[in-house]
């Protein structure tokens, strides 16, 4: 660990500053601390990201992404569909399949939800072994244990056994549930989130963790939720799960497309790149000695925004995604795909090194590390 804890009043007053001198300071503070907790080495992962279902059966109010069955818009993909997506994935080098996909009630296989999750990732890891599959979030694990009356222990084990080797710390929005009883009301509660994240944890799946910022949460709500991530993490190093959380992204809300009341609360559509930037700050001050990897959103910000944020405070620029729905149909203008020529040019522009990791942060390309001599 380097650098002492701060407590969230302190979080506070950094992250509800306005002069500009002292928010340089706090950039500075939060840049050192990243080159001292992971070093100036700038990590990406090639990776795609498949959503295989919008049909969802909830209607959170950020979201653009959804449809009913039967709609227009409305897909479902077939596992054919899939595998062609992670053949050309594989094609492009990628080590990691990110899959998600809406709360689709009539996703099963005689009658249980369970079978058709498994035997969807079955497919993809018989097909293609060497893939690391980072998929189904703290809801979607909820969704499949009450479709089918079992524990969420049950599940995370079952989709672990099938091949499943990290969960996305998606779905946690901001963990407060006056915020969440107003933009995403039928999603799982704070205490369900933590709960299922923390099992996963002691079950030996690792998780991310996430934060969407920017919307009719206050300051202190965002410092009450980064407090949540700590303690979470704090509970898997004393307890010594097998499993931790392997990085922290905010993710900036996006309202172009969203559902009209909220984004008329709001009264914007794209991020305020200052204020993302001033939480990126303090998150890698509060959370840098117990979540040391921190990541930028580049569909969300745009690259030339997620480039910034690598000097206030993040050490990882994210994946190639390949493709991207959900926050591409919410009016983001970054974009659905970058190259690894993107990545490394962007990292280059800013006199870092890079290298590429896996999705649990190990380094698994050497050639062309972009290592300086």
């Amino acid at each position: 660990m380097q650098g002492d804890d701060i407590s969230t009043v302190d979080a506070l007053l950094l992250l509800t500053q306005t002069h500009p001198d002292i928010i340089e300071r706090i950039r500075l503070t939060a840049d050192r601390l990243r080159q001292i907790q992971v070093g100036d080495t700038v990590t990406y992962v090639i990776n795609r990201n498949i959503n295989f279902t919008n049909i969802c059966e909830q209607h959170c109010s950020f979201c653009a992404f959804r449809r009913d069955e039967g709609t227009d818009g409305a897909f479902w993909l077939s596992t054919e569909q899939i595998l062609a997506k992670a053949a050309a994935a594989v094609e492009l080098s990628a080590t990691e399949i990110c899959m998600q996909g809406g709360l689709h009630p009539g996703a099963k296989i005689d009658g249980r939800s369970l079978t058709y999750y498994v035997e969807l990732v079955t497919a993809i890891k018989t097909s293609f072994p060497q893939l690391h599959l980072h998929a189904f979030s703290p809801q979607e694990v909820e969704f499949i244990a009450r479709q089918d009356g079992l524990s969420y222990a049950d599940v995370i084990i079952a989709l672990q056994q099938a091949g499943v080797g990290s969960m996305p710390g998606t779905a946690a929005e901001v963990l407060d549930d006056a915020v969440r009883r107003v933009i995403c009301p039928e999603k799982i509660d704070s205490a369900t989130w933590i709960e299922i994240v923390t099992t996963a944890h002691r079950l030996g799946m690792p998780t991310t963790s996430t934060m969407l910022a920017g919307h009719i949460e206050t300051p202190s709500q965002q410092i009450a939720h980064l407090e949540q991530l700590k303690q979470i993490q704090k509970q898997a190093i004393r307890s010594k799960y097998p499993a931790r959380i392997s990085e922290f992204i905010i993710l900036p809300f996006v309202g172009e497309s969203a559902p009209a009341p909220l984004r008329s609360r709001v009264g914007r559509d794209q991020p305020i790149l200052a204020d993302n930037l001033l939480l990126t700050a303090v998150a890698r001050i509060f959370l840098g000695n117990y979540i040391p990897n921190h990541q930028p959103s580049w569909v969300k910000l745009g690259l030339e925004g997620a480039k910034t944020a690598l000097m206030w405070g993040c050490n990882d620029l994210g994946g190639t995604l390949m493709e991207e729905h959900i926050t591409t149909m919410a009016g983001a203008k970054g974009g659905t795909s970058l190259s690894v020529d993107d990545l490394q040019g962007a990292i280059r522009e800013i006199d870092r090194n890079y290298r590429q990791r896996s999705t649990l942060y190990e380094i698994v390309a050497l050639l062309d590390s972009g290592m300086k001599s």
